[in-house]
């Protein structure tokens, strides 16, 4: 096998898994669609799963949820709980004052994860979205956001990984980010922004701007970002008026952690 050539069958079965634990009951036509494996494919990687204890089928429907085994996935993970510990207060604070939600998200590998939010405290929102849940690197601003503030040949590298999954990947943001024009720009504003979300849950129905949170000398601890919905809000105003408060509760987390 060529160096640096993933594994075909054991990404696309990470993707299965990944989007059934993300969707927590999906249809197998929905997994299909939201890992972007074949349905036949897909079908197979489910059975798999199925028979390993990963997932289970729902006794009354054809739906597909994960089991309490996914946690052994996680063992001798070590995560980010002193900074959940030290935003909490702060996104809670955010949300109160200015209404909309704020997620605490961190990078690892092709995704952003989200480690806390306030979608639960709040009614302007479609979904709640728990910790766990992932976001591709490219298409959020969170990720854009992560990728602009770390060394640049961090960045390449993340960049021609990314590049060996085409049909996964943003080649234009790739590029963009590659010419240092859109690293330029997030980093002169100090935020990221990415319009009519296509990775929710309602895809196209929300719009967000993300600021990132520094640990010292550690570079990136991770990022905030606000959603809004794309109807009510335009990106200029949403800009104006959240992007100032959202920088703050950022330097005021990196104050406590």
């Amino acid at each position: 096998m060529e160096k640096g050539v993933p594994i075909r069958s054991l990404t696309r079965g990470l993707a299965v898994l990944q989007a059934i634990n993300r969707g927590s009951s999906l249809s197998m036509m929905e997994i299909a669609r939201s890992s972007e494996v074949p349905y036949p494919t897909a079908c197979r990687i489910v059975q798999t799963l199925l028979h390993e204890g990963i997932i289970e089928r729902e006794p009354a429907r054809k739906r597909y949820r994960p089991t309490a085994l996914v946690q052994t996935l996680a063992h001798g993970f070590h995560g980010d709980s002193h900074l959940v510990v030290a935003a909490r207060p702060h996104i809670v604070d955010l949300t109160r004052r200015v209404g909309w939600p704020i997620s605490l998200a961190t990078h690892v590998g092709h995704s952003m994860i989200i480690r806390d939010s306030t979608h639960a405290l709040t009614a302007l929102t479609f979904n709640n979205y728990y910790p766990g849940y992932t976001l591709p690197v490219l298409e959020c601003a969170a990720g854009l956001v992560y990728l602009s503030n770390i060394p640049a040949d961090e960045r390449a590298a993340l960049l021609n990984a990314l590049k060996l999954l085409p049909k996964r990947a943003n080649m234009h943001v790739i590029d963009l980010l590659e010419n240092g024009a859109l690293v330029d720009e997030i980093l002169a504003d100090g935020y990221a922004t990415r319009g009519y979300n296509r990775f929710t849950h309602n895809p196209g129905k929300t719009s967000s701007i993300a600021v990132p949170i520094f640990a010292k000398d550690k570079g990136v601890a991770g990022t905030l970002t606000l959603a809004f919905f794309s109807s009510s809000t335009k990106m200029a105003d949403a800009v104006a008026q959240f992007s100032g408060p959202l920088r703050d509760t950022a330097l005021a987390i990196q104050e406590d952690i």
